[in-house]
């Protein structure tokens, strides 16, 4: 199928799924690039649930001609920076490491929003539907929501990545405390105990908790820098990636890392 069919086809299962949102699904007009966006808010509001086998075949071959063009990013193309630790400026959803972090809200199960721009959102979508199912299933075997500072690990499905883990940052209210820094602090130690836990020898971790959780940029990159060069000193086989987005990230990680 071409590509306009291939989301055509996806679209009108999801809206048979949700027919709630069949009148809002015929405004969006017929080109390609309307019904990926038709797509992806769909699946960003699809409730964890099974899909069917041909369903997972199509969006599968989808979301991977949709990431392999976009063009994927290997650990090897990558020059370490200092230390066993690499700065890389991009979309993560293209890096394949062993591991990638997602700056996760507390449910867990992904973000809500059709096409918000958080992170959580582009990965969940590229992921696939298997990613919010497996995330629900964790989530209902603890009982309760997600505390910050701890971790969690699922496959990565369709992302070039093995395995996604899966991290609750801090929300910053007002002036940021020592509790705040002392569970940003547990998020990169969580993730990198969950990455040496489950074997992986590269991770790449996002700006976990500045943008929508407001903590500054400039305090979380030292927190994190500080924080995983400790535990890089126990583990330094590992290789982690800082992966940034906006110029003003890369700018700070760069001048910290030649510290």
């Amino acid at each position: 199928m071409k590509k306009i069919e291939t989301l055509g086809w996806l679209n009108h299962c999801l809206i048979d799924e949700m027919p709630q949102y069949r009148k809002q699904a015929e405004s969006f007009p017929p080109d390609e690039d309307s019904q990926w966006q038709l797509f992806r808010s769909l699946v960003n509001v699809r409730p964890p649930k099974e899909a069917g086998e041909e369903f997972l075949r199509i969006q599968d071959t989808l979301l991977q001609e949709e990431i392999g063009a976009k063009g994927i990013t290997k650990m090897e193309y990558l020059q370490p920076a200092r230390d066993g630790l690499y700065l890389w400026q991009g979309d993560i959803t293209t890096l394949g490491t062993d591991g990638i972090v997602n700056a996760a809200n507390s449910g867990m199960t992904g973000c809500y929003v059709p096409c918000h721009g958080c992170i959580d959102n582009a990965i969940h979508t590229f992921a696939g539907v298997q990613l919010r199912l497996a995330c629900a299933k964790l989530m209902e075997e603890q009982g309760f929501e997600e505390p910050a500072g701890r971790a969690k690990v699922t496959e990565g499905y369709n992302l070039p990545c093995s395995y996604v883990i899966h991290t609750v940052g801090p929300i910053v209210r007002g002036k940021v405390t020592e509790q705040d820094r002392t569970l940003l602090a547990s998020c990169y130690r969580s993730c990198l105990a969950a990455a040496v836990e489950w074997k992986m020898k590269s991770v790449a971790f996002c700006c976990i908790s500045t943008g929508e959780f407001h903590f500054p940029n400039e305090e979380a990159a030292e927190i994190a820098v500080e924080t995983v060069r400790e535990v890089l000193r126990a583990h330094p086989e590992l290789m982690v990636v800082f992966n940034v987005f906006q110029d003003r990230d890369r700018e700070i990680y760069e001048r910290l890392l030649k510290r």
